[in-house]
């Protein structure tokens, strides 16, 4: 329905740039008072140019020219109207028999607004009909209109004439286009810079989705031993609210590092991004949950790039999260394979699980797989056939490479 209505002469154009959009709040009042100047002088001095062939400039010739350019005033609120206006007055204006000239201007200007507002049949149709006009006019008419003892011009001349309406058709066309190309490369970068935002909030929702699940997650555990044991064993429960003020402590500061990026985004954070050189520190963690972490490494191992070290740390935090509030098991097994361009990562627990979401569900699994897909790499997580739980990642380091530059 929307391309059926952008080919009628009066309904909605298809497609309208920003730029006449904002122009309908306004009239062009300086570019029309110009040009009702110019068109006005430059008929003066065609009609006394060519004063042997046709009629002289009198008040009703003044008005046509006057009327075809103040049409002009109103071109971006209504360029059909202006289109067929300024054809029609220059059409009346040539049968008249006054002199050609930059009559036809004001016709050009009428029809390039309606052609880069989107009505191009329109335009089209009041240059041809003007077209057609100057042809019945000049060929067959002439007997019978001003000038008396007129005659016919030669056939040739309409070739001339034809060239020029080619020209004007041809060069609102190319404005046309070059306008809509502009606003596509707008759009296309306002697209980018909003893709760019939305990707820098799922990585801060990641980010803070993994800091606060772990975290919070050893909190409730050892908070729920605190409880158990705070009469029995007051040197035990001691030591699990010792455990909860260093996951809180480091919470709070992974935290805040997030919401500074997030307050001043492209500063540099004021700490590194965590990686696999804090693996101690989350099997510590895990310990103080009561799970029991064994790390494993094979291959030679190397420096990572930041997005990758970064990545991996994560999937290893959430699968170890997942263990600690999932899973009946209270041992762990991560194995790090180093290889050349790669880096593969598994964590496995023997189960079973103590609920329905055996290894997690929801934003956990999600922004695992976000991460990997970010790197171009990939992560698998299901269920053993033993009843355990597997999550397995793996992580391509030169594109990772390229992501940190």
């Amino acid at each position: 329905m929307e391309e059926q209505r952008a080919h009628t002469w009066g309904g909605p154009p298809r497609w309208q740039p920003p730029w006449a959009r904002d122009s309908h709040d306004r009239l062009p009042w300086v570019s029309t008072l110009a040009l009702t100047l110019f068109v006005q002088a430059g008929s003066t001095f065609a009609s006394h140019s060519q004063a042997a062939d046709r009629s002289p400039l009198d008040v009703f010739a003044r008005l046509l020219l006057f009327a075809g350019t103040a049409l002009l005033l109103v071109r971006h609120r209504h360029p059909v109207l202006v289109a067929f206006g300024t054809a029609g007055t220059a059409m009346i204006y040539l049968g008249a028999g006054y002199a050609y000239g930059p009559v036809f201007l004001t016709v050009a200007v009428g029809c390039f607004a309606a052609i880069v507002a989107g009505h191009r049949r329109a335009a089209w149709s009041a240059v041809g009909m003007l077209w057609a006009g100057h042809l019945l006019v000049a060929h067959w008419l002439y007997r019978w209109l001003p000038p008396t003892g007129d005659t016919s011009p030669p056939w040739g001349q309409e070739l001339v004439v034809l060239a020029w309406v080619v020209a004007i058709v041809a060069a609102s066309e190319l404005a046309r286009v070059r306008r809509e190309q502009w606003a596509h490369a707008r759009a296309e970068r306002a697209a980018a810079e909003k893709r760019r935002a939305d990707e820098e909030r799922l990585r801060i929702a990641r980010e803070l989705h993994d800091v606060l699940a772990h975290s919070i997650s050893v909190i409730n555990v050892q908070a729920g031993m605190g409880l158990a044991l705070l009469d029995a064993d007051p040197e035990q429960a001691r030591s699990a609210l010792t455990t909860i003020k260093a996951a809180s402590k480091e919470a709070l500061g992974e935290v805040r590092q997030v919401l500074d990026t997030l307050r001043a985004p492209g500063e540099a954070p004021r700490a590194p991004a965590p990686g696999l050189d804090r693996l101690p520190e989350l099997v510590e963690q895990a310990s103080g949950a009561g799970l029991t972490v064994e790390v494993e490494r094979a291959g030679t191992v190397t420096q990572l790039p930041p997005g990758a070290d970064l990545a991996a740390f994560r999937i290893v935090q959430e699968a170890l999260t997942n263990v600690v509030r999932h899973s009946g098991s209270r041992t762990a097994h991560v194995r790090l394979d180093y290889a050349p361009g790669r880096l593969g990562l598994r964590i496995d627990d023997k189960g079973p699980s103590t609920g329905g979401d055996a290894g997690g569900s929801g934003n956990g699994l999600i922004g695992m797989r976000e991460r990997a897909a970010a790197l171009g790499g990939t992560i698998e997580a299901g269920t053993r056939p033993d009843g355990g739980f597997r999550v397995e990642a793996v992580i391509p380091l030169a594109a990772a490479s390229k992501e940190s530059l």
